[in-house]
């Protein structure tokens, strides 16, 4: 089987691995819950996660809402209102969708459980901006974040300030019901806080903390945003019980096996991947270079998996993501040689602005961008790399996932 066709294999049943439906089921199938309950559900993985709850509590279930990113509703689910709203950046439909939540949550009593539902992409489909912030600073602040090249725990611990609903607050708000959170996992290292903002866990980051992610990253604040990251957040919350359902090394643990059983041994490199897209391309293409020459522990055949998140850091004008950004990165690097080739997938289905999943390169990619009459280094320039791997036919196209664990790279070498 080709190298290419492998990962793509590869790639499939990471994410089949990671989808939440069946996570939910068995969770909420060991527990005891009484009616009533009211779903509230938010982030790339909601409609799945809504539905499955769904199936499995029926008529103790009273209503609720599922908030999804645009395009990954797959139809209606009874008794829960579905709603579309803008990721990654929140807008007017977030806002509306969040509001529509907290109607749906009015009126809450002891005898009553909330059960939230929580996936990657939830900071942004989930938002309704503090007292005197208004959505388009929100916007301006997450948008500068991301071009400066922000870690997701340094944009979470300045974006839960700017909000009513972060932070822990949602979680105050649900009061005195008892909250039951399934989290599936779209942040390095699970942490609570971070994933989707933390809007029902005590917040583990300080005022200060934002104050000072807010310096270095020369943030632009209105006095009202100002005052927002000088207020603290919630740091207990007794009646909200948290649960991870499905995270990133259940992902790489499936790729590391599916590659095993293509006859390649695997190596886990880390699951806390981190740091510079295109700086991370060049260092799965050393050690490529490393095991081609026999320089480094990788034996041929072997498979180098990792999972996390990168950044971009934007240059030029061009369109992309972090994978796809990687993938080009490591494809130039690696010009011209056999017997490697690299997957880099986003597990939502989505990477960046685009309609890709990731890509899967080999030595050959960056010939056919030539072929195809572009200049790959110029466009990698231009942060250019969904036009240069689609001239090369490396693009993966998944479609939405349904599920959101974070990034997972696969490197091959024969």
């Amino acid at each position: 089987m080709e190298m290419r066709e492998e990962l793509r294999g590869i790639a499939r049943r990471a994410i089949e691995s990671v989808l939440p439906d069946r996570a939910v089921r068995e969770e909420l199938s060991r527990r005891e819950i009484s009616d009533p309950v009211r779903i509230l559900a938010f982030g790339k993985a909601s409609w799945r996660m809504a539905r499955a709850a769904v199936e499995v509590l029926g008529k103790r279930v009273k209503g609720g809402i599922a908030i999804t990113k645009r395009g990954h509703s797959q139809g209606p689910i009874e008794g829960i209102e579905v709603w579309e709203a803008s990721h990654p950046v929140p807008d007017e439909s977030s806002v509306s969708a969040t509001r529509r939540a907290l109607e749906l949550m009015e009126g809450l009593s002891e005898g009553e459980t909330v059960l939230l539902l929580i996936s990657g992409g939830g900071s942004a489909l989930f938002e309704l901006p503090a007292e005197g912030v208004s959505l388009e600073e929100i916007r301006e602040v997450t948008e500068a974040l991301l071009r400066g090249g922000a870690t997701i725990g340094e944009l979470n611990a300045v974006r839960k300030r700017l909000s009513a609903v972060k932070g822990g607050r949602l979680g105050e708000m649900l009061r005195p019901a008892r909250v039951l959170a399934l989290v599936l996992s779209d942040v390095v290292g699970d942490r609570l806080d971070t994933i989707a903002s933390g809007p029902a866990h005590p917040d583990g980051t300080t005022a200060e903390e934002a104050l000072r992610i807010a310096s270095r990253y020369g943030l632009k604040l209105s006095p009202a945003a100002l005052e927002a990251l000088r207020r603290e957040t919630p740091k207990r919350l007794e009646h909200v019980e948290t649960v991870v359902v499905g995270n990133l090394l259940k992902a790489c643990a499936t790729a590391m096996e599916e590659a095993s059983r293509l006859g390649y041994s695997p190596f886990s490199l880390t699951t806390h991947l981190e740091g510079e897209a295109r700086e991370v391309g060049l260092l799965f293409a050393s050690a490529a270079k490393s095991a081609l020459a026999g320089s480094s522990s990788l034996r041929r055949p072997c498979a180098l998996v990792a999972g996390g998140e990168t950044v971009v850091r934007v240059r030029g004008k061009g369109r992309g993501g972090r994978n796809q950004e990687l993938a080009l990165s490591f494809a130039l690097s690696v010009e011209g040689l056999e017997g490697v080739a690299l997957l880099s997938l986003g597990t939502d289905g989505t990477d960046g602005p685009t309609d890709a999943a990731g890509a899967v390169v080999d030595g050959g990619t960056a010939r056919r961008i030539r072929e195809a009459g572009l200049d790959p280094q110029a466009l990698l320039e231009d942060n250019d790399s969904y036009r240069a791997l689609q001239a090369a036919g490396d693009l993966l196209f998944t479609g939405p996932t349904g599920t959101n664990v974070n990034d997972v790279v696969v490197l091959l070498v024969r």
